[in-house]
Formats: structure tokens, C-alpha cells, sequence
């Protein structure tokens, strides 16, 4: 049975079903709440805008943008949006949807971390950035109602959020610190891992093999 929440309908097909409990299984609380709140957030977002989107993509996109964070899904040799993605297209391979529509769910999770670019792309791309940043960094926050938030809040509560995903921010990427260079998780590093180094772009070119 279909569940609306602040006005949104969640998507109940089979696929969506499966992905909801593959990121129940595999996030912890926290994650998984903050992944419904961004396809709500999202989804509010592209309902404000006047924006067609696929409902079924735009959740997917949410529920797997932080799977990289994960125990199950993440890796050490990749940027964590990268985990997320590329599981995404596999999920979204298993189920029949294919080429251009399973690149624009990788997209969008590839993309969430990085400022504006998504915001110009197609509407599921640039809602996946629109709900994480709302939750997140609350951008948009007066874009939505005080009841939609409410609503929102209600179903998927925030329980000292900001230090929480901060924690999962830091443990999932810890790791391989080298993957933050020219984004925006170095942030975290510096400030939660003692000795962390951000790389300097200005020293990566004039340190490179080119004489001058």
C-alpha cells in the first residue's frame, strides 16, 4: 500500500519496495532516514518548481546517494558518491531499466556532493542535490511549508542530525582521504581526522612532470 507523506507519494512498486529495504538492511537509522528525507525534500522541491520527474528514479537516486558511506558498499579506491552510483546502476540493470535512465540515477548520485552543476542537468539529477542540501546544509529551507517540514520531520525524525551525519561523514570516508581532493568532504576530514593534509591544487600543478 502506497504512503504519502507531506503530500508526496512514495513510490510502491516492486523496485521501489526492494530498494527500501536494501538500504534498510544495509544504513544504519540514521542514513536510511536521511535518504527518505531527501526524496521528499526533493521531491517538495520539484513540485515547487513546476518540475516533471520520474518519481520511481528520483528515489532510487535518494535511497542510494549515501550507500558509499556504508560497511556492505563502500570501497576504499573510489570517491563514496561513486559506491552509491555505480550500485545503483547495477540495482537499476537488475530491474530493466537501462541506458540513459540508469546513467541519469548515476549522475545524480555521483554529482550530489558538488555545488551548482547538478542544479542545470535533468530534474532527478538536480532534485537528489536539491533534497540533500535542504537536509543537509538546509538550503532551501523556506522553499517548503513549516507543514510539509513538519510532516517530514515527523515520518523520518532528525534526532541530533548535524553531529550524527558529520559521524557517518567522517567514518566512511576516513579511509581514503586522498577521494575528498577539490570536494567538499575534505571539509570533514579537517576537522574530525588529526593530521589530516587537504591536497593544494596549486601544488599538484607545479609539482607535476612538466618542466614549466
Amino acid at each position: 500500500m502506497s504512503e504519502t507523506i507531506a503530500g508526496v507519494r512514495v513510490p510502491d512498486s516492486a523496485m521501489a519496495r526492494e530498494a527500501t529495504e536494501l538500504v534498510r538492511e544495509a544504513a544504519s537509522p540514521l542514513l536510511f532516514d536521511h535518504s527518505r528525507r531527501v526524496f521528499l525534500w526533493g521531491a517538495l522541491r520539484g513540485r515547487e518548481q513546476g518540475l516533471r520527474f520520474d518519481p520511481e528514479l528520483l528515489y532510487v537516486g535518494a535511497m542510494f546517494h549515501d550507500l558509499g558511506l556504508t560497511e556492505r558498499f563502500r570501497r576504499t579506491d573510489q570517491r563514496f558518491e561513486i559506491d552509491g552510483a555505480d550500485e545503483a546502476r547495477r540495482f537499476l540493470h537488475a530491474h530493466g531499466v537501462t541506458g540513459e535512465e540508469a546513467d541519469r540515477v548515476w549522475t545524480a548520485i555521483a554529482l550530489h556532493t558538488t555545488p551548482e552543476i547538478p542544479l542545470h542537468m535533468a530534474p532527478e539529477i538536480a532534485l537528489v542535490t536539491r533534497g540533500v542540501e535542504l537536509d543537509v546544509l538546509g538550503i532551501g529551507y523556506r522553499a517548503v511549508s513549516e507543514e510539509e517540514r513538519a510532516a517530514v520531520v515527523e515520518a523520518h525524525p532528525r534526532p541530533d542530525f548535524k553531529d550524527r551525519i558529520l559521524a557517518a561523514f567522517t567514518e566512511g570516508i576516513k579511509d581514503r582521504p586522498e577521494t575528498t581532493f577539490g570536494n567538499v568532504k575534505a571539509d570533514v576530514l579537517a576537522h574530525y581526522v588529526p593530521g589530516f593534509v587537504r591536497g593544494d591544487f596549486v601544488e599538484v600543478i607545479k609539482d607535476s612532470p612538466w618542466p614549466e
